[in-house]
């Protein structure tokens, strides 16, 4: 795709985006943070429903790709900074590239574009694309680690911290957001969840459930047709003043404020 606005989430559900500005600007709003994207930079969002508020300048370009999560998984690329490189993307999707780098990347999506619309027969078509994009991917991967503190986890850390991300997508946030629960879920103590979070991306669990409630928290403070009470309910909170401390904790604004700073007149 040339852009964001191409992509046809219904069509395309639960893609990880791929986009390599080569002109111009884009600004969007990625788990409650603003960024601001120019020539140069790559950004991979790994999970679409925490994206909102794209907004590109005229002469935006880009190269955009979505990937299906079967289709990454079919090439079976063993390496565990699989795990460590997605938290690092949900802390911030958004790499700046040296010029080196840069055109490394152009040259691989614009490999990878080329072979796409192709219209020669090609009797490995899918493993031909799958090794290009392989490649490419394994640029991204050093790209990132060298953007990173030095991090290796074992491939039975990887998994644990898998199956816990897996659990926050699947919404166990809005009914359980104490690190015990996960730890049972995981058969692990909420100690040792805790610590190989941090080995792996500086952060703690909570840090993780905090995350991912709060950006449903904003989701749902944006329906202004939504009381707070109801949104409280909708998020098992035990009271709305309950809510309104953990979100004035974490914004430092009450839900009230931050209603009011978000939400056009």
């Amino acid at each position: 795709m040339d852009s964001i606005q191409a992509y046809d989430a219904r069509r395309y559900p639960q893609c990880v985006i791929h986009i390599l500005c080569t002109k111009g600007s884009m600004s969007f709003r990625f788990q409650n943070v603003h960024y601001n994207i120019v020539a140069g930079d790559y950004v991979i969002l790994t999970n679409m429903s925490l994206a909102s508020g794209f907004s590109e300048s005229e002469d935006y370009r880009a190269l955009t790709m979505g990937l299906s999560e079967p289709f990454v998984l079919s090439m079976a690329i063993r390496n565990n900074y699989g795990i460590i490189g997605h938290l690092g993307l949900l802390q911030n999707p958004v790499m700046k590239l040296s010029p080196h780098d840069f055109r490394k990347c152009v040259d691989d999506m614009e490999r990878l574009r080329e072979r796409l619309t192709d219209g020669e027969p090609h009797l490995f078509r899918e493993e031909m694309l799958g090794y290009l994009l392989m490649a490419h991917i394994m640029d991204l991967y050093d790209i990132h680690a060298r953007g990173q503190a030095s991090r290796q986890v074992s491939e039975h850390t990887a998994r644990l911290l898998q199956q816990f991300i897996e659990l926050l997508y699947n919404g166990e946030y809005i009914r359980h957001r104490d690190v015990p629960y996960y730890a049972s879920i995981l058969c692990i103590t909420p100690h040792y969840l805790s610590e190989i979070c941090r080995k792996a991306c500086g952060k703690p669990a909570t840090y993780w459930i905090d995350r991912f409630t709060l950006h449903e928290i904003t989701n749902l403070l944006c329906q202004k047709e939504l009381s707070l009470t109801e949104i409280a309910a909708r998020m098992n909170f035990s009271s709305v003043s309950y809510f309104s401390r953990y979100v004035t904790k974490h914004f430092r604004f009450s839900p009230n404020a931050y209603r009011k700073s978000v939400i056009p007149k």
